[in-house]
């Protein structure tokens, strides 16, 4: 012992309540009390004098109070702006293919799952905080409690449970909705070969024999088989209402089966940066009617060739091309384009080279 006297220690404030002075039912005794507790709130000696007093459980609750309300808060603007999304053109949850219709059902299911543990226990939080307050008597300390095996069953099994729920969903998704599975049908399959280019997209059409860049049109009702590459950077391929995206690369191809449902006009974009045009990566995808389909076929036959000479000045870097096709396409230019026996496209370049505009610098890419 030193024999010094020890500092005085800050009276902390009782929590306010009828017997008290003006209780958290007058937004003056909620202001008082917040402004008289701020500055024992500060003091780390004075907060674990808080331990073992009524005022910790009075304090616990308050927190608790404000911590979950904020919380909320954040939830509600989370679901408002879900909600907001969900009108968009581009919503996931308004799809018009089976693809896209069995992917957004997994995202419903899978958010039900992971709010059957969320809700319950901002329930129980809420609960547990009221219970627990300073001026209930029928609450009960029991400082010496440290196991219960009903307690610990319900809480390591509803995880348990969780996980196994939502990976068996997963598991069966990936396996039922593989981008390279066909899709059932009874109409015969089309097929569109995706070439990605700087900065934007060109969609061969082999058995009609045509072209088209930043626009797809394809009959509704008739799966389709996009076989995709890229022309030089790294790139990805998404239409959000028909599902599934999928990445292009120089040098290889990838698959993926979508189906359009019914007609309308969908929004495709590219959903990987590769670039100053990335942000104008943007194509329309039409689907019409079949005889709408050989309309257009026959339309886009009085078009321009498609052949070595125009795909390399087409692959020069350009941004926000307007929609076009071409007539016809030369054999075997899209297994070229793959196996790279045509010049590729320019890619990340540090000036203006490449015929690509004064103010286009390419940033990152393969």
């Amino acid at each position: 012992m030193t024999g010094e006297a020890a500092p005085p220690r800050r009276r902390v404030p009782r929590c306010p309540d009828t017997k008290h002075g003006a209780g958290f039912s007058s937004p003056y005794g909620r202001e008082v009390w917040l402004a008289r507790l701020r500055p024992s709130l500060a003091d780390p000696e004075q907060s674990q004098t808080l331990s073992g007093r009524g005022d910790f459980r009075c304090l616990f609750f308050s927190r608790t109070v404000l911590q979950t309300a904020r919380r909320l808060a954040r939830l509600g603007a989370v679901i408002a702006a879900g909600l907001a999304l969900s009108s968009c053109q581009m919503s996931l949850l308004n799809a018009k293919g089976p693809v896209g219709a069995d992917e957004a059902n997994i995202l419903v299911v899978a958010t039900l799952i992971m709010l059957a543990i969320i809700l319950p226990t901002m329930v129980v939080t809420l609960f547990f905080a009221w219970w627990f307050r300073a001026s209930n008597t029928k609450a009960h300390y029991r400082p010496d409690w440290a196991f219960s095996g009903k307690i610990e069953l319900v809480v390591w099994s509803v995880p348990f449970l969780t996980i196994v729920f939502l990976g068996g969903i997963a598991w069966i998704g990936a396996h039922r909705l593989d981008p390279a599975v066909p899709l059932d049908s009874d109409k015969k399959t089309l097929r569109v070969q995706v070439v990605s280019l700087d900065w934007k997209w060109l969609f061969l059409y082999p058995e009609q024999q045509v072209a088209s860049v930043n626009e797809v049109v394809v009959p509704a009702g008739t799966p389709v088989q996009f076989i995709l590459t890229s022309s030089s950077v790294w790139n990805s391929f998404f239409v959000p209402r028909l599902g599934s995206m999928i990445y292009t690369m120089r040098g290889m191809t990838s698959q993926l089966n979508l189906m359009a449902d019914q007609e309308g006009t969908l929004h495709g974009l590219s959903t990987h940066f590769s670039g100053d045009g990335f942000s104008d990566m943007h194509f329309p995808v039409r689907a019409v009617s079949d005889g709408a389909f050989i309309d257009w076929v026959q339309g886009a036959k009085v078009s321009p060739v498609l052949d070595t000479a125009s795909y390399t000045e087409l692959a020069k870097q350009s941004i926000a091309d307007a929609p076009r096709t071409f007539g016809s396409v030369e054999p075997d230019l899209f297994r070229r384009i793959v196996d790279q026996t045509i010049p590729k496209g320019p890619g990340p370049t540090q000036g203006a080279e490449n015929g690509a505009p004064p103010n286009v610098k390419p940033k990152g890419g393969s």
